[in-house]
């Protein structure tokens, strides 16, 4: 080491030093309690008396703890919402209406697919409650019916026999076909309501489930016999028209000709062109008003039901289905033009031979997203894959989620929902055991198990209308004498038949005013008015300012870990040197030359400043003048005796 550096290191380490070069967590925080700005730290240091002492400490720590709890209410508040409710009158765009017939496809042309299920549905009636089917006289002029059927093997009662249970029976039920009992295995699900106990049964009906590969059968049982045979008939319903091509099973629904009467729109006479074809697996062909594919988007000038949409809709009862729908009527939602209408969950239904009126009420709504709520703006953020050609919704995003779920575990895709890319809807000659896993799966999906609702999330902004619904007879006694052979001379190309009331409906969508209310989200608190409200409660209580937060950063977190870094990496070095240093066996050598400390001298000599701090070296005795001897400061005589005449004579 170079002798300069010799003296600035023992400078170094001579001379006090204070501040966030201190040595120890002791000096640095005193040092700081010295020189902050904020009072009570440096009242705990410079007051006398041990009772005021404590009692400023108190005080410190009374203050911020209040500091933090007020700021941790500030941080809460940010993260919270304020609503604010508009009402405005405008000018709205009328929404899209999509009117589905409840009966799917004409029976006529579906009856020659669906033969051999109605025959084994109709022998499963006779065989639970001892009744055959009355059909009206036209119906059984309609059907074919083949004697010689009656003595085939049943295919559809084979591969998912309906069961009888009894409570008194446990693991046995009768077949409905053979009429023996069979012993059942495996789990046996309830189908009723968990909520609802309404009447408890000692039968109950069911079918059973069993996968090829296994005998691990599922059991389903209804309390009502009707809710299991429809349920029983519908999946075999599925099951075949999933093989009919979509083109055929467009010609075999209403055509918009045959479904749509009368129209009129704003006081302004509308037809069939006006609507736009949709077709929904479970509903057939559906027709939609103002939606996305108009080239413009229509808006009403006024409020009332002469200002809405009006038609008159023929519903032709004589061609439903009497195993797969039990009411009579059609279906309608309302919804936006670029939405996917669910009519099977959110329809409104609508009565034959009445005249039904929905007003309507706008309300547009529009939610903060993250870290307000954890709302999506479009779904791109969702990672579940939009199976729909509309916007992103919740509802799109559980059904589009569980039909990708189908696919991946069953194979093939539920037949009530679109295809997802390379996928084809189930059926059991393509693959077998697609009614188990799809039970299965749904059972999962209703528990919560597959996922899907902890992954979808709510849309940010969404419009919706408040439905008020009301009824009348429609057409009354008076004016259907004129009014029904109108509607039948009208309808002559398409229907050969004279109506009756209950083959019409009529239905009525307006607005019932124009008033628009929307619901905003805005943040309670913004970023500059969160940083005045710590301002405030750092000067209130503390009387600090950012500066002294960044005081007290440095000293606390950055100074405080260097200085506990520091010792660790002095005993680290110590230890290392310690570890190093071998022990010498021989005595040491006397020191002679360069080697003798005496003759290290430092070429830099010290200052006078910084001598004065330097400590005397060990042993060593600081030079200086002796004490004076007294004795010779006293004065001699220069003679012994006092001459005579220098005498002084004696006064008296």
């Amino acid at each position: 080491m170079a002798p300069g550096e010799k003296i600035k290191a023992k400078i170094k380490r001579n001379l006090p030093v204070t501040g966030p070069q201190a040595p120890t967590i002791k000096e640095l925080m005193r040092w700081y309690c010295l020189n902050t700005n904020t009072h009570g730290c440096r009242r705990i240091v410079v007051s006398r008396g041990r009772l005021r002492r404590l009692l400023w400490i108190g005080f410190t720590l009374t203050a911020v703890a209040l500091i933090f709890w007020q700021c941790a209410l500030l941080v809460f508040s940010f993260y919270t919402v304020s609503v604010s409710i508009k009402v405005h009158f405008e000018k709205l765009d009328f929404p899209a209406v999509t009117i589905c017939n409840i009966n799917p496809y004409k029976y006529s042309a579906v009856r020659h697919l669906l033969a051999d299920l109605e025959q084994e549905t109709r022998e499963a009636l006779t065989s639970l409650y001892g009744f055959s089917e009355i059909k009206s006289r036209k119906r059984r002029e309609a059907e074919t019916w083949d004697p010689a059927a009656e003595g085939t093997q049943p295919k559809f009662l084979h591969k998912f026999p309906l069961l009888l249970f009894d409570q008194d029976e446990k693991g046995k039920a009768r077949d409905f076909f053979t009429g023996q009992k069979r012993k059942v295995s495996g789990s046996i699900i309830h189908k009723a309501s968990n909520v609802m106990h309404v009447h408890e049964s000692k039968q109950v009906v069911g079918f059973q489930l069993c996968p090829n590969d296994s005998s691990d059968c599922a059991t389903y049982t209804f309390s009502s016999g009707v809710n299991a045979i429809q349920e029983w008939y519908k999946l075999h319903y599925m099951n075949i028209m999933a093989q009919v091509p979509l083109e055929k099973k467009i010609n075999m629904s209403y055509s918009a000709e045959e479904l749509l009467v009368t129209c009129f729109f704003d006081g302004v006479s509308c037809d069939a062109r006006n609507f736009t074809l949709f077709h929904h697996p479970m509903h057939g062909n559906c027709y939609s008003f103002n939606n996305r594919k108009n080239e413009t988007t229509l808006s009403t000038s006024m409020g009332g039901s002469e200002y809405g949409l009006q038609v008159i809709l023929y519903i032709n009862e004589e061609e439903y289905n009497p195993f797969l729908v039990s009411s009579t009527g059609a279906k309608v939602i309302i919804h936006q033009q670029n939405e996917y209408p669910f009519i099977e969950d959110l329809g409104t239904e609508i009565e034959s031979a009445m005249a039904t009126s929905i007003g309507m009420h706008l309300t547009e709504s529009f939610k903060l997203s993250k870290p307000y709520s954890q709302c999506t703006e479009d779904g791109s953020d969702v990672p579940i894959k939009n199976i729909y050609n509309a916007v992103y919704s919740l509802q799109i995003c559980l059904h589009s989620c569980f039909q990708t779920k189908m696919v991946e575990k069953c194979g093939c895709a539920q037949y009530s929902q679109p295809l997802p890319p390379a996928a084809n809807y189930c059926n059991y000659q393509q693959h077998p055991n697609w009614m188990y896993c799809y039970y299965q799966l749904h059972r999962d999906f209703v528990q919560e198990k597959l996922g899907c609702q902890s992954v979808c999330r709510e849309a940010c902004s969404f419009k919706e209308w408040t439905l008020t619904t009301s009824l009348a007879q429609w057409p009354s006694e008076v004016s259907e004498k004129w009014l029904l052979p109108v509607l039948t001379w009208d309808q002559g190309q398409q229907i050969n038949k004279k109506l009756n009331k209950t083959d019409l409906a009529k239905l009525l969508i307006f607005y019932k005013d124009l008033n628009q209310r929307s619901i905003v989200e805005s943040p309670a608190n913004s970023i500059e008015m969160l940083l005045s409200n710590f301002g405030g409660q750092l000067g209130l209580w503390m009387s600090c300012s950012v500066v002294c937060v960044i005081e007290i950063i440095e000293v606390f977190f950055i100074d405080s870990l260097s200085i506990i870094a520091r010792r660790q990496w002095q005993k680290a070095k110590e230890w290392w040197s310690r570890r190093q240093a071998l022990p010498c066996p021989e005595a040491p050598s006397s020191p002679r030359g360069q080697d003798n400390p005496a003759l290290d001298i430092d070429d830099d000599l010290p200052t006078f400043t910084s001598a004065l701090h330097m400590p005397p070296a060990p042993g060593s005795q600081v030079p200086g003048t002796p004490p004076p001897r007294y004795n010779t400061l006293r004065l001699e005589r220069a003679f012994s005796n006092q001459l005579t005449d220098t005498q002084v004579p004696d006064e008296h």
